[in-house]
Protein backbone atom coordinates (compact mmCIF):
# COMPACT_ATOMS: atom_id res chain seq x y z
CA UNK A 1 0.00 0.00 0.00
CA UNK A 2 1.28 3.44 -0.96
CA UNK A 3 0.19 6.94 -0.04
CA UNK A 4 -0.07 9.74 -2.57
CA UNK A 5 -0.82 13.44 -2.74
CA UNK A 6 -2.47 14.83 -5.84
CA UNK A 7 -2.61 18.54 -6.57
CA UNK A 8 -5.65 20.26 -8.11
CA UNK A 9 -7.85 23.26 -7.50
CA UNK A 10 -10.58 22.71 -4.92
CA UNK A 11 -13.22 23.18 -7.61
CA UNK A 12 -11.71 20.36 -9.69
CA UNK A 13 -11.22 18.11 -6.66
CA UNK A 14 -14.89 18.43 -5.73
CA UNK A 15 -15.89 17.39 -9.27
CA UNK A 16 -13.79 14.27 -8.85
CA UNK A 17 -15.25 13.53 -5.43
CA UNK A 18 -18.76 13.87 -6.84
CA UNK A 19 -17.90 11.61 -9.79
CA UNK A 20 -15.80 9.10 -7.83
CA UNK A 21 -12.60 9.60 -9.82
CA UNK A 22 -9.20 11.26 -9.69
CA UNK A 23 -7.50 13.07 -12.50
CA UNK A 24 -3.92 14.29 -12.15
CA UNK A 25 -1.37 16.50 -13.88
CA UNK A 26 -3.81 17.97 -16.42
CA UNK A 27 -5.12 14.55 -17.38
CA UNK A 28 -1.91 12.59 -17.87
CA UNK A 29 -2.09 8.79 -17.54
CA UNK A 30 1.36 8.16 -16.04
CA UNK A 31 0.66 9.35 -12.45
CA UNK A 32 -2.50 7.25 -12.35
CA UNK A 33 -0.59 4.18 -13.53
CA UNK A 34 1.82 4.56 -10.59
CA UNK A 35 -1.04 3.92 -8.18
CA UNK A 36 -2.55 0.53 -7.33
CA UNK A 37 -5.86 -0.66 -5.96
CA UNK A 38 -5.78 -0.14 -2.20
CA UNK A 39 -3.44 2.85 -2.34
CA UNK A 40 -4.59 6.10 -0.73
CA UNK A 41 -4.69 9.58 -2.21
CA UNK A 42 -5.06 12.93 -0.50
CA UNK A 43 -5.70 16.01 -2.60
CA UNK A 44 -3.97 19.29 -1.88
CA UNK A 45 -5.55 22.42 -3.37
CA UNK A 46 -3.41 25.53 -3.60
CA UNK A 47 -6.23 27.47 -5.30
CA UNK A 48 -10.00 27.56 -4.98
CA UNK A 49 -10.49 27.61 -8.78
CA UNK A 50 -8.18 26.68 -11.64
CA UNK A 51 -6.66 29.73 -13.29
CA UNK A 52 -7.71 32.15 -10.57
CA UNK A 53 -5.69 33.71 -7.78
CA UNK A 54 -7.85 33.05 -4.72
CA UNK A 55 -5.75 30.77 -2.48
CA UNK A 56 -7.08 27.65 -0.82
CA UNK A 57 -3.94 26.02 0.66
CA UNK A 58 -5.85 23.07 2.10
CA UNK A 59 -6.01 19.32 1.87
CA UNK A 60 -9.46 18.93 0.32
CA UNK A 61 -10.23 15.22 -0.26
CA UNK A 62 -9.07 11.76 0.73
CA UNK A 63 -9.87 8.35 -0.71
CA UNK A 64 -8.64 4.96 -1.77
CA UNK A 65 -8.00 3.64 -5.26
CA UNK A 66 -10.73 1.15 -6.18
CA UNK A 67 -10.49 0.96 -9.96
CA UNK A 68 -7.99 -1.29 -11.72
CA UNK A 69 -8.21 0.66 -14.96
CA UNK A 70 -6.83 3.99 -16.09
CA UNK A 71 -9.34 5.25 -18.63
CA UNK A 72 -9.83 8.31 -20.78
CA UNK A 73 -12.87 10.58 -20.94
CA UNK A 74 -13.55 13.03 -23.77
CA UNK A 75 -14.30 16.33 -22.06
CA UNK A 76 -13.78 18.52 -25.13
CA UNK A 77 -12.66 18.11 -28.72
CA UNK A 78 -9.01 18.69 -27.79
CA UNK A 79 -9.06 17.50 -24.17
CA UNK A 80 -9.28 13.79 -23.37
CA UNK A 81 -7.90 13.32 -19.84
CA UNK A 82 -7.21 10.05 -18.06
CA UNK A 83 -8.95 9.10 -14.81
CA UNK A 84 -8.93 6.42 -12.13
CA UNK A 85 -11.81 5.39 -9.86
CA UNK A 86 -11.51 6.44 -6.21
CA UNK A 87 -13.73 5.80 -3.21
CA UNK A 88 -13.65 9.11 -1.41
CA UNK A 89 -14.37 9.39 2.30
CA UNK A 90 -16.30 12.09 4.09
CA UNK A 91 -13.76 14.53 5.47
CA UNK A 92 -13.19 18.14 6.34
CA UNK A 93 -10.83 20.38 4.38
CA UNK A 94 -7.71 21.03 6.42
CA UNK A 95 -5.33 24.00 6.13
CA UNK A 96 -1.74 22.99 5.39
CA UNK A 97 0.03 25.78 7.29
CA UNK A 98 -0.46 24.30 10.80
CA UNK A 99 0.92 20.96 9.55
CA UNK A 100 4.03 22.12 7.67
CA UNK A 101 6.44 21.59 10.58
CA UNK A 102 5.20 18.03 11.10
CA UNK A 103 5.27 16.83 7.46
CA UNK A 104 8.52 15.13 6.49
CA UNK A 105 7.84 15.31 2.74
CA UNK A 106 8.34 19.08 3.08
CA UNK A 107 12.09 19.31 3.77
CA UNK A 108 12.41 23.11 3.43
CA UNK A 109 9.72 24.60 5.64
CA UNK A 110 10.30 28.09 4.17
CA UNK A 111 9.60 26.80 0.65
CA UNK A 112 6.85 24.41 1.65
CA UNK A 113 5.02 24.58 -1.69
CA UNK A 114 7.96 23.16 -3.64
CA UNK A 115 7.08 19.43 -3.26
CA UNK A 116 3.69 20.04 -4.90
CA UNK A 117 5.12 21.41 -8.16
CA UNK A 118 4.80 18.17 -10.15
CA UNK A 119 1.15 17.59 -9.23
CA UNK A 120 1.57 14.08 -7.79
CA UNK A 121 3.91 12.74 -5.14
CA UNK A 122 4.31 9.76 -2.89
CA UNK A 123 4.40 10.37 0.87
CA UNK A 124 5.14 8.11 3.81
CA UNK A 125 2.55 6.51 6.08
CA UNK A 126 3.28 8.83 9.03
CA UNK A 127 2.65 11.95 6.93
CA UNK A 128 -0.49 10.38 5.50
CA UNK A 129 -1.82 9.56 8.98
CA UNK A 130 -1.05 13.07 10.23
CA UNK A 131 -3.02 14.68 7.40
CA UNK A 132 -5.84 12.11 7.53
CA UNK A 133 -6.26 12.63 11.27
CA UNK A 134 -6.60 16.40 10.79
CA UNK A 135 -9.14 15.75 8.02
CA UNK A 136 -11.21 13.78 10.53
CA UNK A 137 -10.71 10.42 8.82
CA UNK A 138 -8.52 8.56 11.36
Amino acid sequence: MKYWVGVASKEHVLRGVQGGFCQLCHGKAYPLKRMAVGDWIIYYSSKEKFGEKEPCQQFTAIGTVVGEDVYDVAMAKNFVPFRRDIQFLDCKSTPIRPLIEQLTFIPDKKRWGYPFRFGHLEINEADFKCIAEHMGVL
